[in-house]
């Protein structure tokens, strides 16, 4: 199909009509996808907000829309023809073709001591030349502001929905993973990007354990090895009716245990807050724990912290981005079918590494799971590089069937 008189708008950040036209464009890219969740609409309208999100405090963001002339799909209304007969001819329209976002996180670029821009939220119909403008637009943006890289997909960051999926594309992702079309890693390798960076998500079938006792040997022996080993370490479930103080606890950890990782962004404490309450009401706080050793004088300091939420796609997808009227039905409806969960998070401080102390939180989770009769758990995503991390899921059972990909250019 041809695409004409392509031109790219900006949109303007602080128009709600303009961050609407941002937020459905999707929808068109994605339409006949049976593995596609629709985002809720509402959490994507205040995600783009700049008054509510509190990461546009320290990020400069720019969002644009490639726009031109197609041929819809169909054959169009009738027209006469030579002899009489009737030739079916489709008008051409105008109409979005594609999205993308320019950013440069200022906190990103401090940490590390880069000039690096990034792209995310990118789609596309699958036209060469329509991503190619997308993605020059965005390379150019940030290079007028003196970025001498760029990256991508990252929405915003890795603190965000990341990477492109480059293989695993026979299944819906898991709730906060991305999702695309095959056909979008040659897009964007065909501009020039390489690999910079391979994100893997392992699944586990838990309907393979009959009891705990099943689990993996190697698993079992860690946590019996552990436990004897470390008597002042306990895991424990969050205590959801202290929540400003867990997520207090969640702070002290977090920055410390990834601050390693490869795209690691220290997360400020509003952003955190923010999350925090955005996830609030959908934490089962049975799958939430917390590792933490006895001081000497009685008090519990915090080495390592778990999330695992409910997938919550499973329900998104029956919504088509919308609560009300009434998918406040829906929800209600689905969410008691949810039989998959993802360990979004998991992370222990720097001085407790390869200590066991992940194994800990593995099994105490599997517990919940267990009791809690889901059938699956997705692990990830773990950056291809976390050798230790890789490793131990593997051991555990876990079983790589997605990959991501972030992309980087020279500029």
């Amino acid at each position: 199909m041809p695409y004409m008189n392509l031109r790219v708008r900006e949109l303007d950040l602080h128009s709600s009509r303009d961050r609407m036209a941002f937020i459905k464009f999707p929808w068109r890219i994605y339409k006949d996808d049976p593995y596609w969740v629709p985002p809720l609409i509402m959490e994507r309208k205040e995600f783009f907000d700049p008054n509510k999100n509190p990461s546009f405090k320290h990020m400069d963001v720019a969002l644009f829309m490639v726009e031109g002339t197609y041929k819809p799909e169909g054959p169009g209304m009738p027209i006469p023809a030579p002899g009489g007969a009737a030739v079916p001819i489709a008008p051409l329209e105008q109409g979005p073709l594609g999205i993308i976002s320019a950013h440069i996180n200022h906190i990103h670029n401090e940490f590390h001591n880069e000039r690096v821009g990034f792209f995310g939220f990118f789609e596309s119909v699958n036209d060469k030349e329509v991503a190619h403008l997308l993605l020059d637009t965005a390379c150019e943006w940030v290079a007028e502001r003196g970025m001498t890289a760029i990256r991508g997909p990252m929405n915003f960051s890795t603190n965000d929905e990341c990477g492109m999926l480059v293989d695993g594309f026979n299944s819906p992702p898991t709730f906060l993973m991305t999702y695309n079309p095959p056909y979008y890693p040659e897009l964007v390798e065909s501009f020039g990007f390489e690999k910079a960076m391979d994100l893997i998500a392992y699944t586990i079938d838990q309907t393979q354990y009959r009891s705990l006792d099943d689990l993996p040997p190697k698993l079992l022996r860690v946590v019996r090895i552990v436990q004897k080993r470390y008597p002042n370490v306990r895991v424990r479930k969050m205590d959801k009716s202290h929540l400003a103080d867990e997520v207090d606890r969640f702070k002290q950890v977090y920055n410390k245990a990834w601050q390693k990782n490869w795209g690691f962004v220290p997360l400020t404490d509003e952003e955190i807050d923010h999350m925090a309450e955005n996830l609030a009401p959908i934490i089962d706080p049975d799958l939430a724990v917390m590792a933490e050793v006895r001081r000497e004088d009685g008090s519990w300091e915090p080495i390592g912290a778990s999330l695992t939420l409910p997938d919550y796609n499973q329900v998104l997808k029956h919504l088509n981005g919308r609560l009300f009227p009434f998918g406040w039905l829906k929800f209600l409806w689905y969410r008691r079918k949810i039989d998959t969960a993802r360990i979004f998070a998991m992370g222990v401080i720097h001085e407790w590494h390869n200590r066991g102390i992940d194994a800990l939180m593995y099994y105490e989770t599997a517990k919940e799971l267990f009791r809690k009769g889901y059938k699956r758990a997705e692990m990830g995503w773990i950056l291809e590089n976390n050798v230790p991390m890789n490793n131990t899921i593997r051991s555990f059972g876990g079983i790589p069937y997605k990959r991501y990909r972030i992309y980087e250019k020279e500029l």
